[in-house]
């Protein structure tokens, strides 16, 4: 594989100015403006064959720093993805995965944190062209553009980009460390893959997801909630001991339309249960999820659980009404949403409160979902204050101005339904119980 050189012969230097000029321009357009600036741009990079190779090069090396800007401003590359996947069109997705690609042959994987990972294997972020030459002659042919089409199209996106505000960082930007000189973290048991409480949690809600049978999702979920919540207790009582000594971190969501508001509150349900505090910020499409890492996880995996059956429930609902299309309309589909998070957000807090209960008099649910009898640790209890209180500190931290919101409700037949189905998917099972 080829790297890029340092702008010189065969006028690299030229096209280099050249697109930083383009991009410029592009980028301080106002809107009434923006197709001229487009237009300009994208015809002085397209009018020579002869020189789309440099202006390849010269894109790519324009990534870099674009990119990079944006990692130091506190986006990560689901971030990314998620603003082009909301503004623009699925070949400035492509586009943006590669330069997202291209930017990351500056970080060796071992200086990316987990989570940077994931997002880059989850957007299929590779280098796929020979040389940075060919690049944009290779993405051209697979996408059937002329030149100026993806000229226009690298310019928007980057317009795109260069727009982006500051915004909290949710961990460190790529060569960066999350602890800069704290000490680390004592791995327990594997420490190549999955952790087995997180894979099993996983697989309850795979299960839960795919099943026609309602008791059965309620049964899965439930035993999900609690191994959630006894993993969470064990993380806390290691954290006493002085094995985890981090600071709480964060994570981001992503939140789309339709009915962003109701997913919003679902994903605020299933954080509050799970000793986590939510933000949203509307206008990226993103909810912060802060909490210990270990909550993180679970909280991830059983909120996009959740909405998978909250989604279906609600087409259910609309299906069993009447004829006359009422259940189907947005008002009916709002109201069921936010009285299922409503519902859930009872029930996940029932399913918490009733694991600590028995955590704190000594019964313990191992990862295969047995219990097991225990000395009780008076040391649980304060130790669950603590990170309460730590989490809410971070909150204020990362977002000193904090605005809450209301969500209206204005279909009664919605709210009774999401409230029903909501009840189906409870978290406890027939016998009170969640046996393994």
């Amino acid at each position: 594989m080829s790297r890029r050189g340092q702008s010189g012969g065969g006028g690299g230097g030229d096209v280099g100015a050249l697109l930083d000029t383009a991009v410029r321009g592009v980028v301080t357009a106002p809107e009434e403006g923006l197709d001229l600036a487009l237009d300009t741009g994208a015809s002085l990079l397209a009018a020579s064959a002869g020189q789309w190779p440099a202006v390849s090069r010269a894109a790519l090396g324009h990534a870099d720093t674009a990119v990079g800007r944006c990692w130091s401003a506190g986006w990560r590359p689901a971030d990314l993805a998620r603003v082009v996947r909301r503004d623009l069109k699925p070949v400035h997705l492509a586009l943006a995965v590669d330069l997202i690609a291209a930017e990351g042959r500056r970080h060796p994987a071992a200086g990316l944190d987990r989570r940077w990972q994931e997002q880059l294997r989850e957007l299929e972020a590779e280098v796929w062209w020979p040389s940075d030459e060919a690049y944009l002659s290779g993405f051209a042919q697979r996408h059937r553009l002329d030149r100026f089409a993806l000229a226009t199209a690298l310019l928007e996106l980057l317009r795109s980009w260069g727009r982006l505000p500051p915004i909290a960082p949710v961990g460190p930007a790529p060569g960066r460390s999350a602890h800069p000189g704290g000490p680390e973290r004592r791995p327990r048991g594997p420490v190549t893959g999955e952790p087995r409480m997180l894979s099993r949690i996983r697989a309850l809600l795979a299960k839960a997801e795919s099943t026609d049978f309602p008791e059965e999702a309620e049964a899965l979920t439930a035993k999900a909630q609690q191994l959630m919540a006894q993993h969470s207790i064990d993380e806390a009582l290691l954290a006493v001991e002085g094995v985890d000594p981090h600071a709480p971190g964060a994570l981001r969501i992503g939140v789309d339309n339709p009915y962003e508001s109701p997913k919003t509150m679902l994903l605020d349900a299933v954080a509050a249960a799970n000793r986590c505090r939510v933000v949203w910020a509307k206008e990226f499409g993103f909810c912060t999820v802060i909490g210990f890492d270990a909550d993180l996880d679970g909280v991830e995996l059983l909120y996009t659980s959740l909405l998978v059956q909250a989604t279906h429930a609600m087409q259910q609902a609309g299906a069993r009404q009447h004829l006359d299309g009422a259940s189907r309309t947005k008002a009916f589909r709002q109201s069921f949403l936010v009285a299922y998070a409503a519902r859930i957000r009872e029930r996940l807090t029932e399913a918490t409160e009733r694991t600590t209960s028995d955590a704190a008099a000594g019964r313990h649910l191992r990862e295969d979902g047995t219990a097991e009898q225990l000395v009780p640790d008076e040391r649980l209890l304060p130790a669950l204050k603590a990170r309460t209180e730590a989490v809410d500190q971070e909150v204020g931290r990362m977002f000193p101005k904090l605005v809450s919101q209301r969500v209206r409700v204005s279909d009664g037949e919605g709210w009774a339904a999401g409230r029903a189905a909501a009840d189906r998917a409870s978290l406890r099972g027939r016998s009170g119980e969640i046996r393994g």
